[in-house]
């Protein structure tokens, strides 16, 4: 099992700090909307009802709540005990006949589930795989818990986002302009530092081989810019409804693909 010590311990107690305002200050917002819309178009082409998923990095539940109303049902996991917490209160109050149980499990941990009955399919969504140091570890552990053909959806912060390079640059944030070329940055939340990875795409197939086969990769937030850009896009909502056509077009082009906020990829369990 992947060592304790790179279970980042500090990110969990960082997304803890977050949950609280994390649906009003992502989820809900403009930019928000647009980018998970994008992800869900992906989500319901690729599971189905009747299916059982696993779901890594939940946060507050709400794509396990709008698998949910497509009758999947969803084993959803975080390391925030808060996160857990804010998705359990939602599913009570929003859903509380659906299928889904949310369970405090850190990434690195996957192995305490290989007990389970094998899932239908996995995913993970908006960059929670970016705080995993050993992402191979973590291939290895979900090969044990898909059967062969099952699909695997992973949203991941790309290493070179055009929209954040620009944007600091003309804000003359240099650093923060390039800091996720070289790979790995650390990201402060309150007064908790978090190791971020940045894997390239030729990189995450590397990575997933060879239980894993790559089927699809698009962009996310190619031309619909990054959450931190949401009090300036506010103001305009045309633009960002051009933005989000826009991308619709150009995500899945390749070199399009690798330059936005994230990328998608869509990965099918294969034989050894």
């Amino acid at each position: 099992m992947t060592p304790l010590a790179i279970t980042q311990p500090q990110a969990a107690l960082a997304f803890d700090h977050m949950a609280a305002e994390y649906d009003e200050v992502f989820t809900r917002s403009m930019i928000g909307r647009a980018q998970r819309d994008a992800v869900w178009n992906l989500l319901t082409q690729t599971f189905w009802s009747g299916d059982h998923i696993l779901e890594l990095n939940c946060g507050t539940g709400e794509d396990a709540l709008f698998l949910a109303q497509r009758d999947v049902a969803v084993t959803a996991c975080d390391a925030s005990e808060r996160m857990i917490q804010v998705a359990t209160n939602r599913l009570r109050t929003e859903n509380p006949a659906a299928s889904v149980k949310f369970t405090l499990l850190p990434t690195e941990r996957l192995r305490e589930l290989q007990a389970a009955p094998m899932f239908d399919g996995a995913f993970s969504n908006f960059s929670g795989l970016n705080c995993v140091a050993d992402l191979k570890q973590t291939a290895e552990d979900l090969a044990a818990l898909l059967p062969p053909n099952a699909p695997l959806v992973v949203c991941l912060s790309t290493r070179f986002c055009a929209w954040e390079i620009i944007w600091f640059l003309l804000h003359r944030k240099f650093r923060k302009a390039f800091r996720r070329c070289s790979g790995r940055a650390t990201a402060k939340v309150g007064e908790f530092t978090i190791d971020v990875y940045y894997p390239t795409l030729r990189k995450l197939q590397q990575l997933f081989s060879p239980s894993f086969a790559l089927r699809s990769c698009i962009g996310i937030g190619v031309t619909v810019p990054p959450s931190y850009v949401e009090s300036w896009i506010h103001n305009y909502p045309q633009l960002l409804g051009f933005l989000r056509a826009v991308d619709k077009v150009i995500s899945p082009l390749p070199g399009f693909r690798v330059i936005g906020d994230h990328m998608l990829l869509h990965f099918e369990r294969v034989q050894a």
